[in-house]
Parts: structure tokens; C-alpha cells; sequence
């Protein structure tokens, strides 16, 4: 199909202008870079909706309920994810080993456990060339976008609907992502699940961020809606600043120190990479908050759930089987049906040593993945050879082997700081999730599928990272 639309340079001009203004007016927008709080500029975005096939996204919306269930029960599975874990933990002791450690002494730590714990998820997917969806992977730890992918949605459809871009365009086939409204929903029952120490305390939301925050207007909307909505409280610290502004009293309880709030839930927005950790403050910050009475959203074990190596173990039936035993086999064939080819790239399994020599043989149809959350620390095509060969073989098996997926092509124009940048692009689609369990029983409180993401970038471009400057953050229209 011709895309995007040819419209006139007059009726371009006035979607460019008015497309600003309105992602300005809205919160789609991104804090400028530099040490000013007050200066904003709005998020990149595509210029016009996506095309994006009815049924993947359908598919894709539908089986988010099985994920959200599958990683409920891989962090309900501790013995298990412990040992997996502990392997990679070897290979990246700064970072993963240290997740464990803190996990394994927060376990043993003395007082009462919060045995309900929270997640607010997203899966991420590619449409193939046969127009199926295929993971690309499962965050379970600081998932964003989930306000400002509402706003461009919604962004779009003002467009459409005020004659902004002088064509038509069915509006049902360009819905509105309900993720602002839905991960809120997730938070406030998770607050409201929280057992206060005493009727009289009032609880709050914990919201910990990152020091220098650009993507902050992702959150701040979550917690504007949440306030708005529900009533509810939020406080935001970094994790330098936990120990100086939060307290456990006795009960483990956790107290805000300047509104004196008991905290219901600890909401991450930080602390999924090795830069979150700068010293050993920051370690013990997340240690006090683990062992705290707090509902973790998400605990140390859940965000270890997210690592790629369980991803790679979960495209076995036979793993999903042993870790999610309550899934029927009809509904892990739906699962698998996501699924590309993950290998392992040890040296002493079969399908690992088969793996290296995927690497060097045949680097073009693969990408090379560490378990790492966050933008930039892929590695892709032809990059894998000299990447591996400069890499200590003992350090290989910390990564995974992806079969990149090949996606149709299309073009449309991105809007970046006021500038349209056109050409052929690639898009990610992210179905947002969000549940509350026992982390004893694996007992089920809810689950939700909570919207969708979709982000796009140009296809010279390997990372799609928004805040990062890879992507853009874009609409479906359904075809």
C-alpha cells in the first residue's frame, strides 16, 4: 500500500503545526536534556498512524493474559529461577549475582514478609513477513510508555477528526490505547490490596525513579491519574535518596519521612540497569525496600523473571510445563506460537556449541543479547563476530542467540524536535500487562492486559529506544 498518505504541502504544514502544539498541550512531550526541571519538548512521534495487521494485534492483545500468567508463576517458582539465575550470576556478578544476593538476604531478613507482590509488565512483538507477531522479549521491570503511548494514539485521532491532515481515515480503525488508564487501575489495586499498619495511617505510592529523569511526563501522568482517579498519593525518591527519606519501623514497616505516609507499594521506574547502582548506597536502598512490608511492583524475583535467559528456556514447551503447570497445552501452543528460535551460547550443551557456530557462520540473521534491560546493549548482524572475538569465551554464555525477525517494510515520517524525518522505518508492538499474586502460592488477585505501545524507528536504526533518541513513540492504524 502507498504509505504514508500524499497530502498537500498546505494540509502537512497545518498536521506538523498542530500535531506540536497538541502533544505540548497534552504531557507527550519529554523534559529537555540539561539540568533544568522547567524546560520540556514533545517526545518524538510518527506524523501519521502506523498500518498495522487487525488480526496480529488482536492476536497479540489476547495473549497477554497467558504471559502475565506465565511470569506469575516463573517468579512464584523460586528454587527454580534461584538456580538459573545463580548460573548467569557467575558471568555478570556486578549486576545479576548481585540481584541474587540481595533477593537471597532479603529471604532470610528478620520480621514479617509482605507475601503479595505486583508487576506491571509489557511484551514486546514484531510482525513477520507473514504477518504473525513474534517476541521480542518481557519486561518485568520499569516498563514505559504506557501514558505517553495513550497520548499518541490519542494524538492521532484528534488529528483525523479535526480535518487536520485533509484525507480520511476510519477512525474505529485507529483506537485509543487505554494503558494510562489501565496500569493506574493495576497500582491502585495493588494500593488497595496493601494492609495498613493501623486504620488511622495514611498510605502513599512509592514511585522510584532515576536522578535526571527525561521521560518523566510518562510518569508523572501515571501519578496524576492515579490522584485524580483514586485518590491516591505518590512520592518520589531516587534510590540515593531512599535512605534519607524513608524509614522501616518495626513490622518492616515503611514510612515516607516528610508526609509521614506508611507506603502501600514500591513502583519501579528505576533500578533495571548497573548505572542505577553507582555505589553501595544505592544497593542497600534496594535491600531496605525489599525486605520491607511494602507490595514490591516488582520484587527482586520478578524482575530476575525478565532476564533473556528464562525467555530462551521458555520457548521450550517442556520448561512451561515444569515452571506454569496450571497452563493447559492449547494455551502453551499459544503461547509458542510467539515464539522465535532462542539459543543458548554455552559450551557445553548441544544447541549452545550449534549457537557459536550461527555466530560466526550466519551473524546476518541474528542478534546477539546479554540480560541487561535497557537501550544500546544489543548486539546485531555483522557486529557478532568481532564482538564475540574481542569477548572472553568464559564470559559467552551470559548471552542468548535471537533469530532476528524480518518485518514488512513501510515508510512513514517522524516527527523530532519540530524537524519530519522520512523513510523506511520498523515497528514494535507492546502489550502492557499487569497482576497481583501470592508470592508463596502463586495464587492469582488479578490480571490485567492493560493497552498497548506502539514504537517505531527507522530501519537504519538497530535500538528503538525513545527517551535514548533510537525511536518514536507511534499509533496503530488497523488494516
Amino acid at each position: 500500500m502507498q504509505y504514508p498518505p500524499e497530502i498537500a504541502q498546505t494540509d502537512k504544514d497545518i498536521a506538523l503545526t498542530s500535531s506540536q502544539q497538541w502533544a505540548l498541550a497534552h504531557g507527550l512531550c519529554l523534559l529537555v536534556e540539561g539540568d533544568k526541571p522547567n524546560r520540556a519538548q514533545h517526545a518524538p512521534f510518527t506524523l501519521f498512524p502506523t498500518p498495522f495487521p487487525k488480526q496480529a494485534f488482536n492476536s497479540a492483545l489476547e495473549v497477554q493474559t497467558l504471559f502475565n500468567q506465565l511470569y506469575v508463576s516463573v517468579a512464584s517458582r523460586p528454587e527454580w529461577l534461584e538456580s538459573v539465575v545463580s548460573e548467569l550470576g557467575s558471568f555478570d556478578p556486578d549486576f545479576t549475582g548481585k540481584l541474587l544476593e540481595l533477593h537471597l538476604k532479603a529471604k532470610k531478613a528478620p520480621g514479617p514478609r509482605q507475601r503479595l507482590t505486583g508487576g506491571v509488565f509489557r511484551s514486546d512483538y514484531i510482525v513477520n513477513s507473514k504477518d504473525q507477531i513474534k517476541q521480542v522479549e518481557f519486561n518485568a521491570v520499569s516498563v514505559s510508555f504506557g501514558a505517553l503511548s495513550s497520548k499518541v494514539s490519542a494524538l492521532h485521532r484528534y488529528l483525523v477528526r479535526s480535518g487536520a491532515y485533509g484525507i480520511d481515515y476510519p477512525l474505529d480503525s485507529i483506537p485509543e490505547s487505554p494503558s494510562l488508564q489501565k496500569i493506574t487501575e493495576s497500582l491502585a489495586k495493588m494500593h488497595k490490596a496493601y494492609k495498613k499498619s493501623s486504620e488511622d495511617e495514611e498510605a502513599a505510592i512509592l514511585v522510584v525513579v532515576q536522578p535526571g529523569e527525561r521521560n518523566i511526563f510518562d510518569q508523572r501522568l501515571i501519578e496524576f491519574e492515579l490522584f485524580e482517579k483514586h485518590g491516591i498519593v505518590t512520592h518520589r525518591v531516587t534510590l540515593g535518596e531512599v535512605k534519607q527519606k524513608t524509614q522501616l519501623v518495626e513490622g518492616n514497616i515503611l514510612y515516607h519521612n516528610d508526609s509521614g505516609a506508611e507506603i502501600s507499594v514500591v513502583y519501579y521506574r528505576s533500578g533495571y540497569a548497573p548505572g542505577d547502582y553507582v555505589s553501595k548506597e544505592e544497593w542497600d536502598a534496594r535491600l531496605m525496600l525489599e525486605c520491607s512490608y511494602s507490595i514490591q511492583c516488582p520484587s527482586i524475583l520478578t524482575q530476575l523473571s525478565g532476564a533473556k535467559k528464562i525467555q530462551q528456556l521458555l520457548t521450550e514447551p517442556s520448561v512451561i510445563r515444569k515452571v506454569a503447570p496450571r497452563l493447559t497445552k492449547a494455551e502453551i501452543e499459544k503461547l509458542s506460537e510467539s515464539f522465535v528460535a532462542i539459543h543458548p551460547f554455552d559450551d557445553e550443551s548441544p544447541e549452545g556449541r550449534h549457537a557459536r557456530t550461527l555466530a560466526f557462520d550466519h551473524p546476518q540473521n541474528y542478534v546477539l543479547k546479554p540480560q541487561r534491560e535497557g537501550g544500546g546493549n544489543n548486539i546485531y548482524r555483522d557486529n557478532i563476530p568481532g564482538f564475540l572475538t574481542q569477548t572472553p569465551k568464559s564470559n559467552w554464555p551470559a548471552y542468548i542467540l535471537m533469530e532476528l525477525i524480518n518485518p514488512p517494510k513501510m515508510n512513514n515520517e517522524i516527527v523530532r524536535d519540530g524537524e519530519i524525518i522520512s523513510g523506511e522505518i520498523v515497528s514494535e508492538l507492546g502489550v502492557f500487562g499487569g497482576a497481583l499474586w501470592d508470592r508463596d502460592s502463586g495464587d492469582l488477585k488479578f490480571e490485567d492486559t492493560c493497552g498497548w505501545l506502539l514504537r517505531s524507528k527507522m530501519q537504519s536504526s538497530d535500538e528503538g529506544g525513545v527517551a535514548a533518541g533510537f525511536g518514536c513513540v507511534d499509533g496503530v492504524y488497523l488494516v
